[in-house]
């Protein structure tokens, strides 16, 4: 067993001497560089074998420039089990873990847990085009490129803080250890926020992590799972957290029916046909951000107290109402009042443009245009942003986990893995999060929304914070940041620059200063 170990290291050494000499044309000369490979109990799958081994790593050594600077770290690959209450392990996540290697004090250090969402979306997003040392070879606006590959990302947080890239049971290459394990241990609100949170102990205390500060940070889904692991870390872990961010978050539990769900919508819609110029000249004229002030007055003010009149609105008053709607929406004045001023997302993507060329509008990113088989219709046939995604994220992940990280298995990655039915009931992770914050006077709060998302819009996330915080004593630490994107708002290098500062920044503000204390 040890020859073969050491043979396995010395193969690898070889393979990867050959790969810096003459690296291949899918891969960036930027690329991280690895530079010494270790391998701890290599995961033994075979093409006659996809299962998951429960525990596995494979370690490599990398260097980044992060803002001009050399960053060396080191990159755990592998994976660790979930146990059920009697100790078993019923499953195995698989993650990667980065670690700056410079650091004497590592109790000092930021640990960012990071999650992406779906339900049932793997960590790739945020990993390969966000924080993590790597990005995506894509274009400045985020649309695919060939070829297909990564190169290094100079605005990673590594330079502030080390990264643990989770993927949840049936995404990535994490799976059950057997069909037999029943779907509901996972599946679910509360079922994923319970075993993850247990999964984070079992890591935190594996890698000797407990005195550091730590950060969630999670994406769509992701922000309902961080939200309530928040609190389940807190009262069931006795983990305390410095920090949360919410990347283009959902709803979080919070109730907005009825009137307040339909006019939420608006603003969104402003800034989409802004962006495809289709409003009149004085909006057009003005600067997006200095323009949706006017709208997000109207929907508070105006639109959300007509909805709620119904039948009892007047028609001249609806009249009224829809006329200053269709000249914030980009729609026709018809059109909203056959729809009673309540404008359905999915018939705005089919709607906008179906006069303009004849396109649809992306859901999670309205930049994105699609072409559907016919004009007609009350929806997209598909979703053009999530298709380009899809593009250039897949061979990349395949690639880069593989070739660079070093990890061999036969197992399919799932970009999204099969997680249905999904147990929705008891999402209270907004007012989840809201008491993690109250209990804990260290906990800060970033949420982060691209104007552009059509799924988890930006004024939706505002008012989630609002009702988080509805006796404003929570003011000083939340803080909201918009980008001129969609949902992976880090798609657009511009708003990849900015976004990873804003998190950089929002760390080091989470951080307590020597001695002080955590009281109100």
């Amino acid at each position: 067993m040890k020859f073969k170990l050491i043979l396995s290291t010395l193969m690898l050494s070889s393979i990867l001497s050959q790969a810096q000499q003459a690296p291949g044309k899918n891969q960036s000369k930027q690329t991280v560089t690895t530079t010494q490979v270790t391998v701890k109990d290599e995961p033994k799958t075979t093409t006659n074998e996809r299962t998951i081994k429960v525990e596995s790593s494979v370690i490599t050594n990398h260097s980044v420039n992060i803002d001009g600077k050399a960053i060396p770290y080191k990159a755990t690959t592998g994976t660790l089990p979930v146990w059920d209450e009697e100790g078993k392990p019923i499953a195995g996540l698989f993650y990667t873990y980065y670690e700056r290697s410079d650091v004497s004090n590592r109790d000092k250090r930021p640990l960012v847990i990071s999650f992406n969402g779906g339900p049932g979306s793997a960590s790739v997003w945020m990993h390969i085009a966000y924080t993590g040392p790597v990005v995506l070879n894509i274009d400045d606006e985020g649309y695919p490129v060939q070829p297909y590959g990564y190169k290094e990302n100079p605005y990673s947080i590594l330079d502030v803080a080390d990264i643990v890239y989770v993927d949840p049971v049936n995404t990535g290459y994490s799976r059950a250890v057997s069909k037999d394990v029943p779907t509901n241990k996972f599946f679910g609100v509360r079922a994923d926020i319970k075993y993850l949170a247990e999964w984070i102990n079992t890591f935190v205390t594996r890698n000797n992590r407990w005195a550091s500060p730590k950060f969630l940070i999670g994406e769509s889904y992701g922000t309902t799972r961080v939200s309530g692991l928040a609190l389940e870390l807190q009262n069931n872990q006795w983990m305390y957290l410095n920090g949360v961010v919410l990347v283009s978050p959902t709803e979080l539990g919070i109730e907005r029916g009825g009137p307040v769900d339909a006019a939420l919508r608006l603003p969104y819609f402003a800034a989409t046909a802004w962006y495809h110029k289709l409003l009149p000249q004085d909006l057009q004229s003005k600067d997006l951000t200095a323009m949706l002030p006017e709208i997000e007055n109207f929907t508070i003010n105006e639109l959300i107290p007509a909805i709620s009149q119904g039948g009892m609105l007047s028609a001249d008053k609806k009249k009224t109402i829809a006329a200053k709607m269709a000249r914030y929406s980009g729609l026709s004045e018809k059109v909203i009042l056959d729809y009673n001023l309540n404008i359905p997302t999915n018939f705005f993507w089919k709607e906008l443009m179906r006069d303009k060329g004849g396109f649809t509008v992306g859901r999670l990113d309205s930049r994105y245009r699609g072409i559907d088989k016919m004009g007609a219709g009350a929806s997209p046939d598909y979703n053009a942003e999530l298709t380009s995604w899809l593009h250039s994220f897949t061979p990349a992940i395949n690639m880069y986990i593989r070739n660079e990280l070093n990890y061999k298995t036969d197992l399919k990655y799932n970009m999204f893995g099969p997680v249905h039915p999904w147990d929705r009931s008891g999402d209270q992770t907004g007012d989840n999060l809201r008491q993690a914050m109250a209990q804990n006077p260290y906990l800060h709060l970033l949420v982060q929304s691209g104007y552009y998302d059509g799924a988890c819009d930006y004024f939706n996330a505002k008012y989630s914070m609002w009702q988080l915080d509805a006796a404003g004593k929570l003011q000083d630490r939340m803080s909201w940041e918009g980008y001129r994107s969609g949902h992976m708002m880090y798609l657009r290098k511009d708003d990849l620059k900015t976004a990873n500062n804003h998190i950089r920044e929002f760390i080091k503000k989470a951080l307590p200063k020597a001695g002080e204390a955590a009281k109100f």
